[in-house]
């Protein structure tokens, strides 16, 4: 007679005795060549001998998250930090928790390393005997493999450790090569099984190159349209940092002498100075002075740009004057190169600028709006008549002046959900280089405060997070992320107890003084007692209604050490900034 095996008989049959250098250790080891010293943790019975392995690795922290959509944010700040990041989550339960964060890093080109563990070769024995259907299951074993192939580059199972050298190796220069999502997972043993070590040399990413014929016909089109405008200008995003162009990027507006602008997503693509960057452009939410230049451009030449709706009215208008380099390709009209990678063609485009007479052009972008703009304009003009309130660009207004006369722009970087915040601080000036993120495209309410303590890991600076309350309320906890690790990252909550986003686009005729709109029920939000909250967490709180308040909690706040701080900024229920007034209205 067969006999039943125990869940408990068959957690313990595992071989107790693991290998001096384990499959775990090897993907450790590659990943800390890559400058990945820290990973983003969820615990879990499948994936515990990679996790085991993570907590005893040299040279590698362990990121205990308090939820999947914690670690996975932050591992997504912390990869458009490094270049590269690293999640461990639990089989089924975890890695579904944790799929919308990845989406969003597959849209906005954030490589990540998703890892996990399924049931092992005994399990799925147990499973073909007895129909048998394991916790976290979904009756499909392979299903998390199926479902992350929709949003990563490569997505793999280890069934063993023969070949898991290879297999982990071309996982990653995947990821490094496209700066997108990968995902492996093992049988749960495999982890712990025997495994050579790797060689000291770093992975690196494939060089793809363009044929040359093609090439050379993409340069020469675009160009015709380059070389006859009379307003050009450059539009940078997010793809040429992502892939390390950035000093190309610096090197054509010096040999062509445009001006340039930047997407959402592509903010602080280079150090926001010098006398050609005009601000950033993020449609109808940007600064008067850059909608016009924008909007003047008879050729727009857009490198490493994802084009989202929020930039509809743009290619509809400039479909014909833009000539568009990404990764996909390049356009240059209504003519299309697909072999041609960003790199070449930028590189190629240098080339041309430098040796062409009438290079580099004298265009001067005009000058930053001078203190209290643009903010002030931007304000709500509800409130001109009552100077305390605190409205989103007052907070702007006095926070970024705040930053500007101590000097601590370039120490800090800052984190952005979507938000009626995000959009307002598209219009900051003088921002370090690769200090702005945002999840400008996938547009994901609650990102910011997920991300702050993988921004900070990852960047070494302190984390500077803007969120919405009902941002915040969905993902809270990661305040407790914060406090574990003695993060200091700061948390600004915009609490006016509303989706104000939201209704911006449901009804706007709600935030009219008087209106006999109300906003929509499911835009209301519960009231949180903030301060109450932080202590709970192990965090500072602090409590702000007033402009005077703001402006002297501002030095405090920026001298805290060693635990984050939870900052509610009490502003109107009906404020509305003049940016999403404007976004809302087209």
């Amino acid at each position: 007679m067969t006999r039943i095996i125990s869940k408990r008989e068959l957690f313990a049959s595992a071989p107790s005795a693991i290998a001096d250098f384990t499959v775990a250790d090897y993907l450790l080891t590659r990943l800390k060549q890559l400058d990945v010293t820290d990973i983003f943790q969820i615990p879990g019975d499948y994936v515990k001998e990679f996790t085991q392995a993570l907590e005893h690795f040299d040279g590698i922290n362990t990121i205990g998250a308090i939820n999947e959509l914690d670690a996975a944010y932050a591992a997504d700040a912390y990869a458009r930090c490094r270049g590269l990041a690293a999640v461990s989550l639990q089989f089924g339960v975890s890695t579904f928790s944790a799929l919308n964060a990845i989406a969003g890093a597959w849209v906005e080109r954030s490589p990540i390393v998703m890892i996990s563990a399924t049931p092992g070769a005994d399990m799925r024995d147990i499973t073909d005997m007895y129909d048998v259907l394991f916790h976290h299951s979904t009756g499909d074993l392979d299903a998390d493999r199926k479902v992350y192939e929709n949003v990563t580059v490569k997505a793999i199972t280890l069934r063993s450790n023969v070949d898991a050298p290879g297999q982990i190796d071309e996982l990653l220069v995947d990821a490094l090569t496209d700066r997108r999502p990968v995902y492996i997972a093992c049988y749960k043993e495999v982890w712990g099984q025997p495994c050579p070590r790797p060689s000291a040399a770093p992975l690196k990413p494939r060089i793809v190159r363009s044929p040359e014929a093609t090439l050379r016909n993409a340069v020469d089109q675009a160009w015709t349209q380059i070389s006859v405008a009379k307003n050009p200008l450059i539009l940078a995003g997010v793809e040429v940092l992502r892939f390390g162009l950035s000093e190309l990027l610096q090197a054509i507006i010096d040999a062509s002498g445009f001006l340039y602008t930047t997407t959402s997503l592509g903010k602080t693509v280079l150090d926001e100075q010098g006398d050609k960057f005009i601000g950033t452009y993020s449609d109808a939410a940007s600064i008067e002075s850059v909608r016009n230049i924008v909007e003047a451009s008879d050729c727009v030449l857009a490198l490493g740009t994802i084009i989202t709706d929020d930039y509809l009215a743009l290619i509809e208008t400039k479909y014909a004057d833009m000539v568009l380099a990404d990764t996909a390709g390049v356009r240059a009209g209504y003519f299309k190169y697909g072999d041609v990678t960003l790199q070449d063609f930028m590189q190629a485009l240098l080339v041309k600028f430098k040796a062409s007479k009438g290079y580099p052009i004298k265009a001067t972008a005009p000058l930053p709006p001078k203190y209290p703009q643009p903010w002030a304009s931007n304000s709500d003009p509800i409130y001109d008549t009552q100077p305390q309130v605190i409205t989103y660009n007052r907070f702007f207004e006095h926070t970024m002046k705040f930053l500007q006369d101590a000097n601590l722009l370039k120490d800090i970087v800052m984190t952005y959900g979507v938000s009626s915040a995000m959009y307002a601080a598209t219009n900051c000036y003088g921002l370090s280089q690769g200090s702005f993120i945002a999840s400008a495209a996938w547009q994901c309410i609650g990102f910011e405060t997920g991300a702050a303590s993988g921004a900070q890991l990852g960047s070494r600076k302190r984390a500077w997070t803007v969120a919405g309350d009902g941002g915040f309320m969905m993902v809270c906890q990661s305040l407790s992320t914060l406090a574990r690790n003695q993060l200091n990252a700061v948390i600004f909550v915009m609490s006016n107890q509303v989706y104000a986003i939201e209704q911006v686009y449901v009804d706007m005729a709600a935030f009219e003084p008087g209106s006999k709109h109300p906003f929509d029920t499911f835009d209301i939000l519960p009231k949180w007692d903030y301060v109450a909250l932080a202590k709970a967490f192990g965090a500072e709180g602090i409590r702000v209604e007033t402009v005077d308040q703001l402006k002297s909690e501002l030095p405090r706040i920026a001298g805290i050490k060693n635990k984050p701080v939870l900052v509610e900024i009490v502003i109107p229920e009906k404020d509305l900034p003049g940016q999403m007034r404007r976004l809302g209205s087209e």
